[in-house]
């Protein structure tokens, strides 16, 4: 027999979603197709076409935003030299667009980042003059960036949270890899990215499915940084846990959180950094050493992607607005927005997560400390599944920073979460051994 799954909301979240607008996120996509083309080696300077007027367009919306938030949010342009290379022919000045809502509390220096990717391509990579809508690849993802920041601009959180528009994906992830390898050397404490790319199609091609209920999350398994480190990697090997990376608690939490808040949504753990073979602007992050995701629809057209537009016998070619699925994009929209506002107004997460391993048992015992920054959690939640699950099974409720429980160590993973008295829940820890 099936347990219970008790649903519990909260008002303010629940609020927000109510406001995420489907018409603003169409709005958003046909705006930005009217550009013409955005791809990363465009026109700069036009008014009406090319990236140029499409990144000033994107700052100047996310400034009007910005207006509701008393000060709190920053709009500018992340600005540099992308030299030749690549796909790349020359050095080209590039922009992404990043809207700052900074947190409340001066102690909480967590970050969370939302982000997708404003230029657009056909099938030339390196065509720059024809017609590129980019409808869904990727205009859908930036119109999650910018009606999330829309919506969330006139609240208040005390982490900080980013929402990001990104040049150079289709060029080779030159934006993101910019402002991953910043964060790094700046030392900012992002906590999570949620990358979307391809977020508003529900028709899969060849296969005929229509699906706008599922969404991917693409999580990695053993983290980009273990490469080349023997001891994590021994860790891995000798311990389990290579589905345990901090992505993968990303996603499963995900999965919790999305599900929680948004109906008809089934959010699809896909266990690989992205689809097959392929990259998106989560990469740089991974590669940098955060935690970061992917989130694409579940069935994708081709006949859309990367495409010139056009018409052969009688089948559409071409990323052009009419084919996206606003209602199922302003679904994606409330995924992001529930897990983002869970996390920035959640505890930071438990520290020094051990699992004790002095002397045979068949119980096991964590032992962790209390955040260092923030607001002191009202509890913490030891999370446990068995090791073939997917998913966490079991949550056991604590006030303190240790506990033990009957289940034996040889047989359940773990993890531990703060919590706060409204059951916001930081991202779920992996324990270390302790010895």
């Amino acid at each position: 027999m099936a347990q219970t799954t008790i649903i519990k909301q909260d008002a303010f979240i629940t609020q927000m979603n109510a406001e995420v607008s489907s018409k603003n996120i169409e709005a958003i996509v046909r705006k930005l197709v009217s550009f013409k083309t955005r791809h990363t080696l465009s026109d700069t300077t036009s008014k009406t076409q090319g990236i140029g007027a499409a990144r000033n367009w994107i700052k100047a919306e996310m400034e009007r935003y910005a207006a509701a938030s008393g000060g709190r949010m920053h709009v500018g342009f992340d600005i540099f030299t992308q030299p030749a290379g690549g796909r790349i022919d020359k050095p080209t000045v590039l922009k992404n667009v990043l809207a700052v809502l900074k947190g409340t509390d001066p102690a909480d220096s967590r970050i969370y980042i939302v982000s997708g990717h404003y230029d657009s391509r056909v099938n030339d990579v390196m065509d720059t003059k024809s017609f590129a809508p980019g409808a869904v690849d990727d205009a859908s993802g930036t119109a999650v960036s910018m009606e999330l920041a829309r919506v969330m601009a006139s609240r208040q959180f005390p982490a900080t949270i980013i929402f990001m528009a990104v040049a150079g994906e289709e060029q080779g992830l030159n934006g993101s890899t910019n402002v991953a390898r910043r964060a790094k050397a700046e030392n900012w404490n992002v906590d999570a990215m949620l990358n979307n790319d391809i977020v508003g199609n529900t028709y899969g091609m060849e296969t005929g499915l229509k699906d706008n209920r599922r969404i991917r999350v693409f999580s990695e398994g053993v983290p980009s940084t273990a490469a080349g480190n023997e001891r994590a990697l021994a860790s891995l090997i000798g311990n389990g846990g290579e589905n345990d990376s901090p992505s993968r608690q990303l996603a499963r939490y995900i999965k919790e959180v999305g599900e929680r808040y948004v109906s008809q949504l089934d959010v699809k753990l896909i266990y690989r950094r992205d689809r097959f073979l392929r990259g998106g602007d989560h990469t740089p992050f991974l590669q940098n050493g955060f935690t970061a995701v992917r989130f694409t629809e579940m069935n994708e057209d081709f006949n859309r992607q990367h495409q010139n537009v056009r018409k052969e016998n009688g089948v559409d070619y071409g990323d052009m607005p009419d084919f996206a699925d606003y209602d199922y994009i302003q679904k994606v929209a409330r995924m992001n927005l529930s897990v983002l506002a869970n996390l920035a107004l959640a505890p930071a997460e438990p520290q020094s997560v051990g699992i004790t391993t002095s002397g045979l048992t068949n119980k096991t015992t964590l032992k962790w400390e209390a955040p260092k920054a923030g607001k002191k959690p009202a509890g913490y939640y030891v999370l446990m599944r068995e090791t073939i699950s997917p998913y966490w099974e079991k949550k056991f409720y604590v006030t303190g920073t240790e506990a033990t429980l009957d289940y034996s160590k040889d047989n359940y993973f773990f993890a531990v979460q703060a919590v706060d008295t409204d059951g916001h829940e930081s991202l779920p820890v992996y324990p270390n051994p302790i010895r």
